[in-house]
């Protein structure tokens, strides 16, 4: 066994440090600009340095979509731009989920999400489900125009935190009042918060059919929903 004099031993550890910070700053980089190869491979090397995999997505994916949240928001980001640093880390995901030991398997939390019976539009749905998973949460996303029912069903078999409903026709958006009630009728209402979101949807109508919580778009339905289950 090797003893360190005092001095030489923190130099070692200030070097181990040094280092992985400046890998996990790289890592934000590489997501934020879309390389997913470049990504997925520095991901690899952190594994096969010994770092967990709760670590690398903590310390180098996370603050990453944040920072893509935060400008898409101030429009500094588009949606091909946000779509494409969303799957960018999905890449990342993938590599990583399977390594999760028991113990690291949390989530900020569930969410169920989909668009509403009638309207088959899912760009904006899956960007947000996207930028979810980014966030830490679990998410299933049940697609598109999915029936209330089948949202009460959803419910009842992975019991989230959150019920996320999209429209973009005007048409469709009666649709989000009618879940919204199926859940009352079926009990559950009070054990998951209800957001909605979609291009004609606003707070007044959120407030109107009894939802907890409404996103502009993709980057603020994050934020809310980090604030319900917060």
């Amino acid at each position: 066994m090797i003893v360190f004099p005092p001095d030489k031993y923190l130099g070692v550890m200030k070097e181990e440090v040094e280092m992985s910070e400046e890998m996990y700053e790289k890592m934000v980089e590489l997501l934020i600009a879309g390389k997913g190869d470049e990504l997925k491979s520095m991901v690899n090397q952190a594994i096969e340095q010994g770092k967990g995999a709760r670590e690398i997505i903590d310390t180098g994916l996370l603050p990453g979509m944040e920072v893509v949240g935060k400008m898409m928001k101030s429009g500094e980001m588009f949606i091909p731009e946000v779509l494409l640093s969303a799957r960018t880390i999905q890449g990342a995901l993938d590599i990583l989920k399977p390594l999760l030991v028991r113990g690291e398997e949390t989530s900020a939390g569930t969410v169920i999400i989909g668009t509403v019976e009638g309207d088959l539009h899912d760009i904006g749905k899956n960007l947000v489900a996207m930028l979810l998973e980014g966030a830490g949460f679990t998410v299933i996303n049940l697609g598109t125009g999915i029936k209330p029912q089948a949202f009460v069903d959803a419910v009842k078999e992975h019991k989230p935190d959150i019920v996320g409903m999209s429209a973009l026709l005007t048409t469709t958006m009666p649709k989000m009042e009618e879940t919204i009630q199926a859940i009352k009728e079926a009990g559950f209402r009070d054990q998951v918060k209800v957001m909605v979101g979609g291009a004609p949807v606003t707070q007044a109508f959120a407030d109107k059919i009894g939802a907890d919580g409404y996103g502009a778009n993709a980057a603020s339905a994050v934020e809310k929903a980090k604030a319900l289950v917060g």
